[in-house]
């Protein structure tokens, strides 16, 4: 086989095996750039989500405290001990209702990968 039959018929074994490299190379660099620009999006949330609970958290504590004495201090001579089950059952509900909500919220899925995860999937079903 002479030099012209092999320029015939393509660039060669190297040539291709070299370009699916670099594809391959290319390919996961940007998948590893678009998981880093997602990775960032979802710290920003997770941070906005922690600073929103810490201060939620802060102001709830403040409220019962002084909302109970009140309500504990004003209704003690006509419920006795039944106004501290009363009061009890309120925050046992709102905890309740509180944990459901930001399990809730949790399940949007704003710490997840979307695009990574659909770009992924993609790339399997193209090699596959």
């Amino acid at each position: 086989m002479d030099k012209s039959t092999a320029a015939a018929h393509g660039p060669g074994l190297i040539a291709g095996v070299t370009s699916l490299i670099k594809n391959a190379y290319g390919l996961v660099v940007s998948r590893m750039e678009l998981a880093a620009l997602e990775l960032s999006e979802v710290r920003n949330h997770l941070i906005e989500l922690v600073a929103l609970f810490a201060v939620a958290a802060i102001c709830g504590v403040f409220a019962l405290a002084f909302g109970s004495a009140i309500i504990v201090a004003l209704a003690w001579e006509a419920m006795g001990w039944t106004i501290l089950l009363v009061m009890f059952l309120v925050f046992a509900g709102l905890a309740v209702v509180l944990g459901i909500k930001g399990k809730a919220m949790l399940k949007e899925g704003k710490l997840s990968f979307p695009e990574t995860m659909n770009e992924i999937k993609k790339d399997r079903q193209a090699l596959l």
